[in-house]
């Protein structure tokens, strides 16, 4: 059965993060983007990311412009943008597709795991969250308006 640890994504630097290190946390995984209407929810993710870092917890993000052109900058501009607006302190990665021939096979495989409304395995808009177990399994796939206190009690069971 594959899991999580079972792939290894770019770090904004070009190095290999392989997620078999993240074996045993509990993630919560997103798209983002720095000019969307749902930038905001950077602050809530941080504020997870505080409340249970310390608990095995962390939040994963993933940087991507498919959607409106809404993350143009490079991964500096985007790791300076959340540092000084909203206080990130948690993983940002490489720019990544999540849809189409180009995109990351963790996302790939996020999707055909927990698919959408409807069944549909395209991740619709920025801040997607995909919300992934101890075991490297996901869990539950949130859409774009779920705001992150709303996945606090889920990510609580978890843990």
């Amino acid at each position: 059965m594959t899991t999580i640890a079972d792939f290894a994504v770019e770090k904004p630097d070009g190095s290999k993060l392989d997620l078999a290190e993240k074996k045993g946390k509990v993630l919560l995984v997103v798209n983002t983007a720095s000019k969307c209407g749902f930038t905001p929810q950077y602050e809530g993710l941080e504020k997870l990311y505080q409340q249970y870092g310390d608990q095995d917890f962390e939040v994963l993000g993933f940087p991507c412009n498919q959607f409106g052109g809404q993350e143009p900058g490079s991964s500096d501009e985007i790791a300076e943008f959340c540092s000084v607006n909203f206080g990130v302190t948690f993983p940002l990665l490489k720019k990544v597709d999540v849809n189409g021939a180009d995109a990351s096979p963790v996302f790939d495989w996020m999707k055909a795991e927990a698919p959408g409304l409807m069944g549909s395995k395209q991740i619709k808009w920025n801040f997607t969250k995909f919300l992934i177990n101890r075991d490297g399994e996901v869990v539950k796939r949130y859409a774009p308006q779920d705001a992150p206190e709303r996945i606090a009690k889920d990510i609580a069971k978890l843990l």
